[in-house]
């Protein structure tokens, strides 16, 4: 790896291009590991994300089309019922296996990253076994991004309906306003993407987690926020622009709006490609984040004792309980 070279560079001056070029180099160290994460983990989780709509469209479909255009039901109050109880079923299913993978896939790639950084072998039984130490970290940051997350949409909600409640929304003004709010929330949530993405390296690799890995992130990106909400804006774009051409293509019916004509077979090849690249898109995406934590430490001029990094990777395989003090950091107090 290049990493150390990175380092030793004038931080300023690494980019987009730099971190995207220094991430994708990184399977490359370990072609092997970082294939049987992503079939064992990435895959999965890629794959959820796309098909979960081929079960909850049908029915989503099927209760649109049972209210007649006066809004009175076609069909049975009971049926109805039962149909929203199994949509709810396959969301809480989706929802749990999603954030689930989501949580294996960045400690297998975060770990890994940082082993090879560190120059600890690495393979994937080690990765494997170094997970379930880590998920718990993990975890407790992301519920604390939740909670985050939660007060962000309560205030998004709040601030559109005074918005729409309180001016007229026929105006030019108020729909400049609204489009300007809109924005605004818009740089908030890919903000907010990107501090959870850095906490999520932080817990793997530093002796804090939960609300303290997001205090660390929110320090590491100061002067590298324009850098991180570009890689943020583009993955969350491409993932977009992956979904939408799965629902059209695949998904949606060839009489409803908006569908794409696909013959069965093309179909198969098409939810297949899309669903590849999908792969590709979140394993760069774990890749990007990882290196982009040791881009913000050396733009910050944090050295990481590679040696205290080796040995915190091995409290994870029972190999050493590490000091708080191991791995070179500021009093986040």
């Amino acid at each position: 790896m290049d990493l150390g070279q990175m380092e030793e560079a004038e931080s300023l001056r690494v980019g987009v291009t730099d971190v995207l070029r220094e991430s994708v180099s990184v399977p490359r160290a370990s072609p092997r590991t970082f294939a049987l994460i992503t079939l064992t983990l990435i895959f999965p989780l890629s794959f959820a994300v796309l098909a979960h709509s081929l079960f909850t469209h049908p029915i989503l479909l099927h209760l649109l089309r049972s209210y007649d255009r006066d809004g009175s039901a076609s069909s049975s109050s009971s049926s109805r019922a039962s149909e929203w109880s199994l949509l709810l079923l396959y969301q809480f299913a989706y929802l749990l296996f999603l954030f689930t993978f989501s949580l294996l896939s960045t400690a297998a790639v975060v770990f890994t990253v940082a082993s090879l950084y560190a120059a600890k072998p690495v393979s994937f039984a080690s990765t494997l076994s170094a997970v379930p130490p880590i998920f718990p970290r993990l975890f407790r940051t992301f519920l604390w991004v939740s909670l985050l997350m939660l007060l962000y949409n309560v205030a998004f909600g709040l601030s559109v309906l005074l918005l729409l409640l309180l001016s007229d929304a026929r105006s030019a003004a108020s729909l400049l306003l609204l489009a300007a709010v809109v924005v605004a929330f818009l740089a908030a949530h890919v903000y907010i993407s990107a501090l959870w993405h850095l906490a999520s390296v932080v817990a793997v690799l530093e002796p804090v987690c939960g609300l303290a890995a997001m205090a660390k992130s929110r320090q590491l990106l100061r002067g590298r926020t324009r850098v991180a909400a570009v890689l943020v804006t583009a993955y969350l774009a491409a993932c977009g622009l992956v979904g939408s051409l799965f629902r059209a293509a695949v998904v949606k019916y060839p009489d409803e709006e908006g569908s794409i004509w696909v013959s069965p077979l093309g179909k198969v090849l098409v939810g297949g490609a899309l669903v590849a690249l999908l792969v590709l898109l979140n394993l760069l995406g774990l890749l990007v984040q990882s290196i982009f934590y040791y881009v913000c430490k050396s733009f910050h001029r944090q050295p990481i004792d590679k040696t205290a990094l080796f040995d915190h990777l091995g409290g994870y395989l029972g190999e050493y309980v590490p000091l708080k003090s191991s791995i070179q950091m500021e009093n986040l107090s």
